[in-house]
């Protein structure tokens, strides 16, 4: 039965409204925090929520003086970065492997590390780097943090190793391509779209985790999210300070995410579709 004129603008309106309803289900929180960082930290915490405030800036004021904030960016820079390029030149090449092959279970492994808690690994990690002195150490930094890399390249990738056809590599191997030279000169140029995706959304993870910043890095290395943590105390806490440091802190994955927005949807869609 054909669907009425009225009904399909009932459905339009629904779907406005459930979009809406989600958008601030999803910005409420991002507003509400950088809101907050322009308020006093007695006013953070008022009840009930003070709407209408005069804005200040003296957290951010009291963020810069107190604490090298610029220090703490650049490291977290250098190991979001590294960690990222490191999942990636392990990470792809694994997806292709597995791909290949047909044998996806050393990628079920890796996903099932990446599922596990981060305090599982603190332990043994931090007892393996004291003994070769890398505690505090950039690479210590890097190396962890490629559990929450790899894995997400592995997975991310994999749906675009399977969607390239088999003929091609079968017609390369004809021709005496290695399976190397495969992946390197026809494979990677296919997957294109995939690696960006999978760079961003490790950028993200890996710029946004801290508990192994906070346990294994040190005053030179201490990374922004981790650095964060100065703010709370024992029997207080800098809600304005705070509240200013997390806006800092979520700035460069919401400036990254806008910008390369219509790139990782169409390159997630592009992954997600078998045939």
């Amino acid at each position: 039965m054909a669907m009425k004129p009225s009904d399909s603008r009932w459905l339009d309106w629904i779907n406005v409204v459930l979009l809406v309803l989600a958008g601030m289900i999803v910005m409420t929180p991002t507003a509400w925090m950088i809101l907050s960082s322009f308020k006093p930290s007695y006013e953070v915490i008022a009840f009930p929520p003070k709407l209408v405030f005069t804005p200040v800036i003296e957290n951010y004021v009291t963020l810069s003086k107190q604490t090298p904030f610029l220090s703490y960016g650049i490291n977290s820079l250098i190991v979001t970065f590294g960690s990222t390029v490191f999942g990636l030149l392990l990470g792809a090449p694994a997806a292709f492997v597995a791909s290949w092959t047909r044998i996806t279970w050393p990628a079920v492994v890796a996903l099932m590390a990446r599922m596990a808690p981060g305090t599982l690994f603190l332990l043994p990690w931090y007892v393996m780097f004291r003994q070769v002195d890398m505690i505090g150490s950039y690479w210590a930094l890097i190396l962890t943090h490629a559990v929450i890399t790899l894995p997400i390249v592995i997975w991310v990738l994999l749906p675009y190793f399977d969607n390239i056809p088999r003929s091609i590599f079968e017609a390369a191997q004809v021709d005496g391509c290695s399976p190397f030279r495969i992946f390197r000169r026809i494979a990677l140029p296919l997957v294109s779209s995939g690696l960006a995706v999978s760079a961003i959304l490790a950028f993200v993870f890996s710029w946004n985790f801290f508990l192994f910043s906070l346990v294994l890095s040190n005053s030179q290395t201490k990374t922004l999210i981790a650095a964060s943590f100065n703010f709370i105390g024992e029997g207080s806490t800098n809600w304005g300070g705070l509240m200013a440091a997390a806006t800092i802190i979520a700035l460069p994955p919401l400036i990254l995410a806008a910008i390369v927005q219509r790139w990782l949807i169409s390159g997630l869609t592009l992954g997600a579709v078998k045939g």
